[in-house]
């Protein structure tokens, strides 16, 4: 028998961000409960949720007796708070799900994982930190995608997000700044496909490669999976990205995906389970774009399609998480 804590972030508002961004707090919170529901019933389950600190939430729970499901992102969308939560769990001594607070901070603030894969020679988009809307885009060529850089959940990226001139590029990086409170991040869009990569395990495994199908849209600068595309389940977006798992892929496009996805996990220090996202240009050569030491867990989330695809039912890929703690 295994005692289980599940902590999740529970916010009744956010300190920065858009209004509809509350849609991907729920989501933690539907998720937690998912889990929940999926542990054996032999194990002694608990959800608790972060009003303040995740000290004070765990208080009852000790580390000796109890591992923690950790889902916390942090209360009210503020920055790094995943990264803290993972680094207050390694100090208070518990066992816990997924990455390390180091490999979660590397992997949220999108330019230094850029440059952590950089430096380990993995392809990833050319890009540049944007702190002033008067700034341009220096050698980048454009089109280029403009991000938070260290939101994840696909937070401020809507169709305006893919921008093909300065103009354009001043008033996203404005929004940004003003909205999320944080410079923005701008890169060389990679037109063609992309990929989510799901790995697991020590030493890690790469489940069935997923594709995102953006067939229904004409327009090359509009296949992005945008919020509306993760989170509003009324919109175009959300009801025509469809996602293929398997991916269609050749072998030696499948096994250069997964070569590369292998590295970008061992360069941020991946640990349990996370999602390297990839886009593949024109030509057939795939790019990193970003890893998400965390990355949704819930039934109908991207992970646990690859798990499904891999043979995995719901409650044997959480109890397998559980034991990869």
């Amino acid at each position: 028998m295994t005692n289980v804590v599940i902590i999740y972030n529970e916010s009744l508002l956010l300190v920065k961000g858009e209004p509809q961004d509350m849609l991907a707090e729920r989501g933690v919170i539907s998720c937690a409960q998912a889990i929940a529901a999926a542990l054996p019933r032999a194990d002694t389950i608990r959800t608790v949720p972060i009003h303040s600190d995740v000290e004070l939430a765990l208080t009852p729970y000790p580390p000796a007796e109890w591992v923690v499901f950790n889902l916390g992102e942090g209360l009210e969308g503020r920055l790094f708070e995943e990264a803290r939560i993972a680094w207050a769990l390694e100090a208070m001594g518990y066992r816990f799900t997924g990455s390390k607070g180091d490999a979660v901070a590397r992997s949220i603030h999108k330019a230094r994982a850029k440059e952590h894969l950089a430096q380990a020679g993995i392809p990833t988009p050319p890009w540049r930190v944007i702190r002033d809307p008067k700034e341009g885009v220096g050698e980048l060529s454009f089109p280029v995608i403009v991000k938070p850089v260290a939101e994840d959940a696909s937070l401020g990226i809507g169709l305006d997000a893919v921008v093909h001139d300065s103009t354009a590029l001043r008033s996203r990086v404005d929004h940004i700044l003003k909205c999320y409170r944080q410079a923005a991040l701008a890169e060389e869009f990679i037109v063609g496909r992309e990929f989510n990569v799901s790995v697991w395990g020590d030493p890690p495994e790469v489940l069935p490669l997923a594709e995102i199908d953006f067939s229904s849209f004409s327009d090359p600068f509009e296949r992005i999976v945008s919020f509306a595309a993760k989170w509003q389940t009324e919109s175009f977006e959300y009801n025509h990205t469809p996602v293929l798992c398997p991916a269609p892929l050749n072998s030696r496009q499948s096994h250069r995906i997964s070569e590369l996805a292998l590295a970008a996990w061992e360069t941020i220090g991946c640990r349990g389970y996370a999602r390297v996202d990839m886009r593949m240009d024109e030509q057939g050569t795939p790019f990193v774009i970003e890893v998400n030491c965390n990355p949704d867990l819930s039934p109908e989330a991207g992970f646990f399609r690859a798990a499904q695809a891999a043979g995995y039912d719901y409650a044997a890929m959480v109890r397998k998480i559980v034991h990869l703690s």
